[in-house]
């Protein structure tokens, strides 16, 4: 045993509505908080800055955010603490509060005097596998990954089975599309998961499984490129050029995205942006949640005697908007689920589009939020109602509208 290796006691936390303070709001702070959201944990975020996706969770309530430097009280009230900041001075100072309020108190900068230790975390089904490494982040990750793959044969009551076969191959440099569901790791794909763990890099966006980067392998690149409404936004441009500059560093990248890379995710541009560069790809579908959201929400977008079938549109510009290439007349007229994604602010305008074409006022209509999140939540309403008053009180992105007979399914 090493000279300062120290024997642990391996707890499972239930942190559900406790308070977790993370102090930092850079790449690694991203990849716990999307842990501890997972865990339900009540999560508060301390950096003057933070990347798009914790901004992201700010605005949308998931996280509270103090922009501003550490200072010493902020553990207040906390249950556990993560000191993740680039600057070992904060590390450190938050370290000492957390040893005077007695809260448990993770460094990754410098785990030596930590009070908790954060392992290398692993799932499969029902399974959860966490492997410390003494403090060495690649020996655990790799015996983490041993010890899912025996998992995964002893859940298929085969010990013998072989282990699962790995992505990475002899090619230099690839860039593989993820479709990450959406939003509940648990709706990822096994070969999504078997993607992330080849990666060298994971391109990813605001609404992707935020929770599967704190499984990622000690020195994995995360770049953030979340597009926020009306906020920070990331030139497709630009994560194009990411794409194919670290292909071509002969690394593999994973662009993670929410539910499946090409409904409305642009997917298909970057796998050209690749191809002019040279660049091979490799794309995973994902589960839409276009049709995830409403059944997690008890929504079936088709049943029998109700709807024959289903549209999926972007309402990302409403109708009379030049750039909408939409028929609403038609769709109106068309007696089938109409499925709306990114139509949180032109919902009102939609609706009265509908109307106007002769679907009736009194079409119910079903908005699902955070689906497949903890804080999934559901607005209902008729076509009428919004046409006249506006979107239903307390609706927010990212939403789902289900307009039809069978929105009237909605749970809750």
């Amino acid at each position: 045993m090493a000279e300062h290796a120290e024997t642990l006691l391996p707890l499972g936390l239930r942190l559900r509505d406790r308070r977790v303070v993370v102090v930092g709001g850079g790449r690694v702070a991203l990849r716990r908080v999307g842990a501890l959201l997972q865990a339900r944990a009540a999560v508060t975020v301390v950096s003057p800055e933070v990347v798009a996706a914790l901004e992201d969770l700010a605005l949308r309530g998931q996280v509270e955010w103090h922009p501003r430097f550490y200072a010493d009280g902020d553990l207040e009230g906390a249950w556990l603490a993560m000191a993740c900041t680039a600057d070992p001075e904060v590390n450190a100072a938050v370290l000492r509060e957390a040893e005077v309020r007695r809260v448990f108190c993770l460094r990754v900068d410098d785990a030596r005097d930590a009070s908790a230790w954060m392992p290398a975390t692993g799932r499969s089904g029902p399974a959860t596998v966490s492997v410390h490494g003494d403090r060495n982040p690649r020996r655990a990750a790799a015996l983490r990954d041993a010890a899912v793959t025996a998992v995964e044969a002893a859940l298929r009551d085969d010990p013998g089975a072989p282990a699962r076969p790995p992505l990475r191959d002899d090619t230099p440099g690839r860039v593989i599309l993820v479709g990450g569901g959406p939003g509940d790791p648990e709706l990822l794909t096994l070969k999504g998961f078997q993607a992330l763990a080849t990666a060298d890099v994971v391109v990813v966006d605001r609404l992707a499984p935020l929770a599967v980067l704190d499984g990622l392998r000690e020195g994995v690149e995360v770049v953030d490129v979340s597009k926020i409404p009306r906020g920070r936004f990331t030139p497709q441009e630009e994560i194009n050029a990411v794409l194919v500059d670290r292909a071509r560093r002969g690394l593999t990248v994973v662009r993670l995205k929410g539910g499946d890379s090409f409904v409305f995710g642009r997917g298909m541009e970057e796998v050209l942006a690749c191809a002019e560069a040279g660049v091979a790809t490799e794309v995973v579908p994902g589960v839409t949640s276009a049709i995830a959201a409403p059944e997690l929400a008890g929504i079936p977008v088709t049943h029998r005697g109700l709807s024959q079938g289903f549209t999926v549109i972007s309402g990302h510009a409403a109708p009379g908007d030049p750039r909408s290439t939409v028929d609403w007349d038609a769709l109106a007229r068309g007696g089938t689920t109409l499925v709306v994604l990114m139509g949180v602010e032109t919902l009102p305008a939609i609706a009265g589009a509908l109307v106007a074409a002769g679907r009736d006022a009194d079409t119910p209509l079903a908005c699902v939020m955070d689906g497949g999140l903890p804080t999934q939540a559901v607005l209902s309403g008729t076509l009428g109602a919004v046409a006249k008053d506006g979107p239903p009180d307390g609706l927010r992105p990212p939403a789902v509208t289900v307009i039809g007979p069978v929105a009237r399914f909605a749970a809750g």
